[in-house]
């Protein structure tokens, strides 16, 4: 089976993206190839997201290489999901396949990162079930 390249996308590609990526590519990385990447940087990834991802699942996002990257650091991908607008979408030279929505937990308690990572795995398990 051919692995899809999908890219999750905000505005700076240091929470819900970074997530996003780390638990694609650990939950299903049989059948995904996950990316993620912003329009502007960050001089480094949510550090309450990556002690919240290793709590959770043991995916250790600073030994693994993520940092913050612009969309045209990542290989082209097949599908492009938006992590959500609440702060405002930023423009990749395509549509987004998908929006999914996600409140940006950064500046708030464990409860509300461990919300979002709930939700992300879901609509992975969604996503991955539709393609």
């Amino acid at each position: 089976m051919n692995k899809k390249k999908v890219a999750f996308i905000c505005v700076h590609n240091s929470c819900r993206s970074q997530m996003a990526e780390a638990l694609g590519n650990h939950l299903y990385g049989d059948k995904l190839e996950c990316y993620s990447a912003g329009t502007e940087l960050k001089s480094q990834i949510n550090q309450d997201a990556v002690r919240i991802v290793k709590e959770m699942y043991n995916i250790d996002m600073n030994a693994n290489g993520h940092h913050s990257k612009l969309i045209d650091e990542i290989p082209n991908p097949e599908i492009v999901i938006s992590m959500g607008c609440d702060v405002r979408c930023p423009f990749i030279g395509r549509a987004f396949d998908d929006d999914w929505g996600l409140a940006d937990p950064t500046g708030k308690d464990d409860d509300a990162f461990k919300k979002v990572i709930a939700e992300i795995e879901v609509k992975l398990k969604h996503f991955v079930e539709r393609i």
